[in-house]
């Protein structure tokens, strides 16, 4: 039998999805490639980002260094592997050496996405006195009224963030409430027009500091000194 008639043909479809399984490697090599090839470099801007906002929100820091709050109550400097469960935070240090206060992070889900923010925390006072945005993609001239609304931005001069006798837990839940409504110093004031942001900054530092202040400050000795 002649073996022109034996022979498998190549139709233009076939020919075709070779082609486009071709390209499509290359695409994928070239996306997987240029990943890798950003990643450490983004992982270095968020952290560099993220520690500019630590002396924003801790004005008197003149260094800071990294700690781990651990899952069995202890805290130790962060480095290599972090365990599952440990918080992290950041420990700030005035031009002596001496504690200026905690920076730690949190995020709730607010109206677009997750407002993350870092706040910063005074041991001597166990209260928050302020906080920043790490990342939030709200509403322009809504939502950002976070950052400038004089207000909302009074709640954090000194909200309460003490612990329970038991020191398990904060002794009162930090919450946002309604405009004009704040009584209490765990109470943040919302800005009219946007609750839900002011909402999920009260819930990103309630949710982080129950976990975080039972841990640290037990410890707090541990991270007094640079």
């Amino acid at each position: 039998m002649n073996a022109e008639l034996t022979a498998p043909q190549t139709t233009p479809t076939t020919a075709m999805v070779r082609t486009l399984g071709l390209v499509a490697t290359i695409c994928g090599l070239i996306i997987v490639g240029a990943y890798q090839g950003t990643y450490e470099a983004v992982q270095v801007n968020k952290r560099l980002a993220l520690e500019r906002e630590v002396f924003k929100v801790l004005p008197a820091a003149k260094s800071i260094a990294e700690f781990v709050a651990l899952p069995d109550g202890g805290v130790r400097p962060a480095g290599g592997e972090t365990p599952a469960g440990a918080v992290k935070f950041y420990a700030a240090y005035d031009e002596k050496g001496e504690l200026a206060g905690i920076a730690a992070e949190g995020g709730a889900k607010g109206y677009a996405d997750t407002v993350r923010i870092l706040f910063g925390y005074q041991p001597a006072c166990q209260c928050i006195t302020g906080f920043g945005v790490v990342a939030m993609r709200e509403t322009p001239g809504i939502g950002d009224k976070i950052l400038t609304d004089a207000e909302f931005r009074a709640s954090f001069k000194a909200l309460d963030a003490r612990l329970n006798a038991e020191m398990k837990a904060l002794a009162n839940e930090i919450r946002t409430v309604k405009h004009g409504t704040k009584t209490q110093a765990w109470q943040i004031d919302a800005i009219a027009g946007a609750t839900i942001t002011s909402r999920a900054v009260g819930k990103a530092i309630n949710d982080a500091a129950q976990v975080l202040l039972p841990r640290l400050v037990p410890n707090i000795d541990k991270v007094k000194k640079s």
